[in-house]
């Protein structure tokens, strides 16, 4: 390794190309003045504590912080006795199905998913069944019906500006959802990590709001509103869920995870600075894909559809039918532009003639050229 080649971050992007693949926040919004005035706040305290191995649940008083501001956005009482701090949502993710699935075993999912999270399911090598969605999210029949058939470790859902779809679940179909984890005893895994980045109208309240009467796990993080760096997530659920948690051997062994990053986070909430910056990234996002729209509907035109996202990070773009987005994507990169193939977000290998777009990693300029350089990659693809 040279100096050269040392790499810090996930990304190794080549010069000039733009790629919407990226779900990930623009650097130029990471929040560094936000965390060294977070980092001064907490470190003036003198509390060596925060350098010791944490309590299993996470840190107390960052737990209570993080149900005040909690309690706020989802406008019911959270209780910090509720919530189980995370290195991220990846890693929640990947304990849920440590101690709660075997290698064998059937789960649900929607159809499509994130990619990424179906990668988590098959390193525990469990048989992934995906369900339907439509424009109001899963579709609960469909879950009732394969619910006869299969007896699933858990159903992994994303309700509210699902990726990649960016659908959000009915109020409806959440409330019958919650019925039938209780009529079938099901655990429902809801990724609910964009659920705060509501651009404009409120979503339905959370899956977390029901974890009181229900085996529901809910899963948040700050790497998508404050930042990924951090690591730093939370699981609410009942007290039967996550006294499973706790007593799992990594939690005995380590202690909590993360306790001297939710330390300083838990200065980031009490100081404001959170709801501060998460402001300014709803402003921004909107703002973005709004631009991103209309830039795809001016260069697109017909030749694609899909529909304007109202939080979150994604646009799911629906090509031509015979078109083969994985194809597509070898002579896209050729002209400096790249995005997601839609069967990556497939548990059965279809959905190939959809993309997804994310526009939070870039500017204006960036998308505006990215949109152009799709448009003239897919007339020459045709």
């Amino acid at each position: 390794m040279t100096l050269q080649t040392i790499q810090t971050t996930q990304l190794d992007i080549p010069p000039g190309m733009i790629h919407l693949g990226i779900g990930q926040p623009d650097p130029s919004l990471l929040p560094l003045a936000l965390m060294k005035n977070a980092a001064e706040h907490r470190l003036s305290h003198d509390d060596v504590s925060l350098l010791a191995y944490g309590a299993e649940s996470g840190d107390g008083y960052f737990r209570l912080a993080l149900a005040r501001f909690l309690t706020e956005h989802y406008h019911k009482p959270v209780d910090a006795d509720d919530l189980f701090v995370t290195a991220g949502a990846s890693q929640g993710l990947d304990l849920i199905c440590t101690l709660f699935t075997k290698p064998g075993e059937t789960i649900f999912v929607e159809e499509p998913s994130y990619f990424l999270a179906l990668k988590i399911f098959r390193d525990h090598g469990l048989n992934i069944i995906g369900l339907p969605m439509d424009e109001d999210g899963l579709i609960v029949e469909a879950l009732e019906e394969n619910l006869t058939q299969h007896n699933p470790a858990f159903l992994y859902t994303i309700p509210t500006f699902h990726n990649p779809s960016s659908i959000t679940l009915s109020a409806a179909r959440r409330e019958r959802l919650v019925e039938m984890s209780q009529e079938h005893n099901l655990l429902i895994v809801a990724d609910e990590v964009y659920h705060l980045l509501a651009y404009d109208t409120a979503p339905p309240q959370p899956l977390a709001n029901y974890t009181d009467g229900g085996m529901i796990f809910s899963i948040g993080s700050f790497s998508k509103i404050l930042a990924p760096g951090l690591r730093l997530g939370w699981i609410q659920a009942n007290q039967a869920l996550r006294h499973r948690l706790v007593k799992s051997g990594l939690l005995q062994s380590g202690g909590g995870l993360n306790p001297f990053t939710s330390k300083l986070v838990q200065s980031a909430l009490e100081l404001g600075l959170q709801l501060d910056h998460l402001i300014k990234l709803k402003t921004v996002y909107g703002q973005r894909m709004v631009f991103l729209s209309a830039a795809l509907r001016r260069h697109l035109g017909s030749s694609a559809s899909f529909s304007e996202p109202n939080g979150g990070f994604f646009i799911w773009l629906r090509l031509p039918e015979q078109t083969d987005a994985e194809a597509f994507l070898s002579e896209a990169r050729q002209h400096n532009v790249g995005f997601q193939p839609g069967v990556r977000f497939s548990s059965r290998q279809s959905l190939k003639n959809y993309v997804r777009l994310c526009f939070s990693f870039y500017d204006t300029p960036e998308l505006e050229a990215a949109a152009r350089r799709l448009a003239d990659v897919l007339r020459n693809h045709r």
